[in-house]
C-alpha cells in the first residue's frame, strides 16, 4: 500500500478500536461519555497510532497486538488538546473548525473529560488480552513517563512559563522534546515494545528516528504558522508569533528552520538503515512531514 492508503487503513483501524473503548462505559455519566467521544473522533490526523503501526509493521507484529498501545497513545494526545484549548491555557473556541470541548459542553465537563480520556488511556493498555504482563508493564511505564512531568505535561508547562520571554535555540529544542516529542517517542517505542525480539540497538536506533521526526514536525507547524494564511487546528496561523513565542524559523530564519528539517529528515532515515523494505513506511512518514502542506 502507498503511505497514502496506509494512513487512510490504520486510521479507521484505530477508529474502530476507540469505538469499542467507548462502548464500555457509554451507559454512565452520559454528557461526559458523550464529551469524550466528541473529542476524540473530531478530526484528529491520528499521526501517533500510525506511527504505533508503522513501527509495528516494520518490526513484523501481528496489528491486533498494537491496538491497545496505538488506542491508549491517542487518548492521552486527545486528552492534552482538551485541556490546552480550556481559558486557563490557550482559551480557544475552535479546534480543526468545530468548537472545543469547553464550548460545546462546559468547561467543568472539559476538565472531567481530559482526566477521565488519561484513564482511559492506561486502561485500554492493562485490558489488553493480547500483551504479555511484562509488555503491558513497560508500556505503562513510558506513556507515564512521556505524558508528565518528564514529557507533554512539563513542556506545557516550559511552554507556558516562556510566554513573551526570548529563547535559545537549545531552550526552544528542549521545550518540544517535551511538549510534543515526548508523545512521538512514545508512539514509536510502544509499537516497538509489541516485539518480544527487539534488541536493545533496533530500539535504540527507532527511538533516535522518532526523535527526529518529533523534531522536524514541530519545525514544518512553525514554517506552516508562517506560510500558510488558513485556520489550522482552530487557531490562527501565525497565533504563535503574535503570543510572542518562540519558534524556528524566528530563531534561524524561514531556510534556516527549512534546512533544519531536511537535517532532521536526513538522521531519521540513517537511524533506519539497519531495517529492511518493511520500514519504508517510516521513511515515507518522515518525508511526508517535512513536504506537507498544512
Amino acid at each position: 500500500m502507498s503511505l497514502t492508503a496506509l494512513i487512510t487503513h490504520y486510521q479507521q483501524h484505530v477508529d474502530q478500536a476507540l469505538e469499542q473503548l467507548f462502548k464500555r462505559h457509554s451507559h454512565t455519566a452520559d454528557e461526559l461519555a458523550q464529551a469524550m467521544h466528541y473529542s476524540t473522533f473530531n478530526g484528529g490526523k491520528r499521526i501517533r497510532p500510525l506511527l504505533v503501526y508503522l513501527t509495528g509493521q516494520a518490526l513484523n507484529i501481528d496489528v491486533h497486538h498494537q491496538d491497545a498501545p496505538a488506542c491508549a497513545v491517542e487518548l492521552i494526545h486527545c486528552y492534552s488538546l482538551v485541556h490546552d484549548d480550556m481559558p486557563t491555557m490557550d482559551n480557544d473556541d475552535l479546534r480543526r473548525g468545530k468548537p472545543t470541548c469547553h464550548k460545546k459542553f462546559s468547561e467543568a465537563t472539559a476538565l472531567l473529560t481530559g482526566d477521565a480520556l488519561q484513564t482511559l488511556a492506561f486502561e485500554a493498555l492493562t485490558q489488553s488480552t493480547v500483551l504479555t504482563d511484562k509488555q503491558i508493564v513497560a508500556m505503562v511505564k513510558i506513556l507515564a513517563q512521556c505524558s508528565g512531568i518528564a514529557g507533554m505535561a512539563g513542556g506545557q508547562a516550559i511552554d507556558l512559563s516562556s510566554t513573551g520571554e526570548t529563547l535559545s535555540l537549545a531552550q526552544l529544542k528542549i521545550m518540544h522534546e517535551h511538549k510534543t516529542g515526548a508523545l512521538i517517542r512514545a508512539s514509536v517505542q510502544l509499537g516497538a515494545l509489541c516485539s518480544e525480539v527487539l534488541t536493545t540497538d533496533e530500539l535504540t536506533s527507532l527511538d533516535h528516528y522518532a526523535q527526529n521526526i518529533g523534531l522536524s514536525f514541530q519545525i514544518k507547524d512553525d514554517i506552516l504558522d508562517i506560510e500558510s494564511d488558513t485556520l489550522t487546528l482552530g487557531k490562527q496561523q501565525g497565533a504563535d508569533i503574535h503570543l510572542n513565542k518562540a519558534t524556528y524559523p524566528a530563531l534561524l530564519g524561514l531556510e534556516g528552520a527549512k534546512k533544519m528539517a531536511q537535517e532532521c529528515h536526513k538522521n531519521a532515515l540513517q537511524n533506519l538503515e539497519k531495517f529492511d523494505h518493511k520500514a519504508d513506511p517510516l521513511r515515507e512518514l518522515s518525508e511526508f512531514i517535512i513536504t506537507r502542506s498544512h
